[in-house]
């Protein structure tokens, strides 16, 4: 049986690559050019000077290139769960990703570099940074760097293009991120300029799981040959982000690579990080005034937004119960509209779009207001269901008595529609506590968006999750205590 299968250890990631034919590789095309993206001339083709070097990479092993699309700051979780083989995407070589997965050595030499407005001036530096608003790609090392410095007004994104949208948009005062994106990105940019020179230099390592030595020893070895061969600088001058630092590549192997190699060493204990949760619990106390801090903005997003949908929603209804034919269209529109669109692309449209038109809103006010008309077109719709269960009977009593349409809808058909919609209302509400975190796409730093950046710099999901999902139910609890109570006092025709 050995001879027609060949016996694959669990651990020999190299010999299933070679049997699958394909090394499939991590990466976020949303992250951007010049690294990975999709192709403006054909939109289903990806492109980027790290898809080439992927496809040589993989040349040299014998196997395709497969790329895996993911978002860029879970990459690394990605690989633990076997989503893909090796990640290979801008993944800096930094003691906190060596900590947790096997990096091989450098396959380019990266700096950070300051964007600022083409009129500002001063924001050439570090230093003078603080005091300011500063937009970095999130769980990026611009966004750790900037952190650690302390006393800046840290903006995190998804990416880097939506960093400069703000920038442009005077969200932000300046954005610091990767040489190579600055350059695609900003350089070309008329509205914008690069500030200083830049500084902090690193290096881009392929990422891999620690069991998989042999898989990072062909790694290393075919970069070390593809930097030799001179298809680093073929590639790298292509996507116009060659520069004197490259040289540096051939032979050269930064201090940082000594934990890696430590880790590749199977005679060598790595750390075993999966205790983290256990002591991140035991740790609370440093974690949760950041996580509370997080969860204040939660509350404050839900309960406004909130306020905005019960009234927006109460005269949608109206419009389209009682308006004329026009009004009633028009609300019906609204209803369809916002509940078959995403809310995603919504706030997208509110944040980055609105702009383009000279209404600018800052974050809080765009999370409010995109969750306040998203959740407005379900309230509308429970109202109606409210107010339709109302017997016609009572509606013609009240015009016989003489009542006016307000004074029968006021003071009768609304008091009952509305403990009728409680329920869902409810529903509603606690659902928004937990549909607040999409809001983190526009920089808003909410109690999910605090959870993933502590997850991220500590690698542990576990306890941090935990502890966030205990602070998202002691939120949403006391407002179904609440409504169960309103309910109770609004039940007049059962006492």
């Amino acid at each position: 049986m050995s001879r027609l299968k060949p016996d694959l250890r669990a651990d020999d990631a190299l010999a299933k690559v070679k049997a699958s034919g394909t090394l499939a590789w991590g990466g976020d095309a949303e992250g951007g050019a010049p690294y990975v993206y999709p192709n403006p001339d054909k939109p289903d083709e990806i492109v980027g000077f790290e898809v080439e070097l992927a496809d040589a990479l993989a040349a040299k092993l014998g196997v395709k290139g497969k790329f895996v699309q993911n978002q860029w700051d879970q990459l690394i979780p990605a690989l633990d769960r076997g989503g893909f083989d090796i990640i290979l995407n801008g993944l800096e070589l930094t003691p906190e990703n060596q900590q947790h997965i096997a990096m091989s050595i450098p396959y380019f030499v990266y700096a950070q570099q300051i964007v600022v407005l083409k009129e500002a001036n001063g924001l050439d530096s570090l230093e003078k940074l603080k005091g300011h608003s500063v937009g970095v790609l999130s769980a990026s090392v611009s966004w750790k760097l900037l952190d650690k410095s302390g006393g800046i007004d840290v903006r995190s994104y998804p990416g880097n293009v939506e960093t400069l949208r703000d920038l442009k948009a005077h969200r932000i005062e300046a954005a610091v991120m990767d040489l190579p994106t600055a350059q695609f990105y900003a350089k070309p940019d008329a509205d914008v300029r690069f500030s200083g020179e830049s500084f902090a230099p690193g290096y881009y390592g392929v990422g891999v799981r620690k069991a998989d030595t042999n898989l990072l020893a062909a790694i290393n070895t075919a970069l070390n040959e593809l930097a030799n061969d001179g298809t680093y600088e073929r590639i790298y001058r292509k996507y116009g982000v060659w520069d004197e630092r490259q040289l540096a590549l051939k032979g050269f192997q930064p201090p940082q690579l000594a934990s890696a190699s430590i880790a590749s060493d199977k005679n060598v204990r790595t750390p075993d990080v999966a205790p983290k949760s256990i002591s991140t619990l035991r740790e609370w106390p440093k974690y949760l005034p950041l996580l509370l801090r997080g969860a204040v903005v939660t509350i404050e997003i839900s309960v406004l937004a909130m306020a905005l949908a019960v009234v927006v929603g109460l005269m949608v209804v109206l419009m389209r119960l009682y308006g004329v034919a026009p009004v009633r269209w028009f609300a019906k529109a609204y209803v369809e509209v916002m509940r078959g669109t995403p809310l995603l692309i919504q706030l997208f449209l509110i944040y980055y779009g609105l702009p383009q038109i000279g209404i600018r809103l800052n974050a809080f006010f765009a999370a409010i207001i995109g969750l306040g008309l998203n959740y407005a077109a379900n309230e509308a719709e429970n109202y109606r269901a409210g107010i339709q269960a109302i017997p016609h009977g009572q509606t013609e009593a009240a015009q016989a008595l003489g009542m006016t349409r307000k004074q029968y809808v006021r003071h009768i058909i609304l008091p009952q529609a509305l403990r009728l919609a409680i329920p869902p209302v409810t529903n509603d509400f606690i659902a928004m506590f937990k549909d607040s975190s999409i809001v983190s796409v526009i920089t808003m730093v909410e109690l999910t968006k605090v959870y993933g950046m502590l997850a991220m710099s500590t690698y542990d999901y576990i306890g941090l999750g935990l502890m966030t999902a205990a602070i998202y139910f002691a939120l949403s609890y006391p407002a179904s205590i609440f409504a169960n109570y309103l309910e109770r006092r609004l039940a007049y025709d059962r006492r």
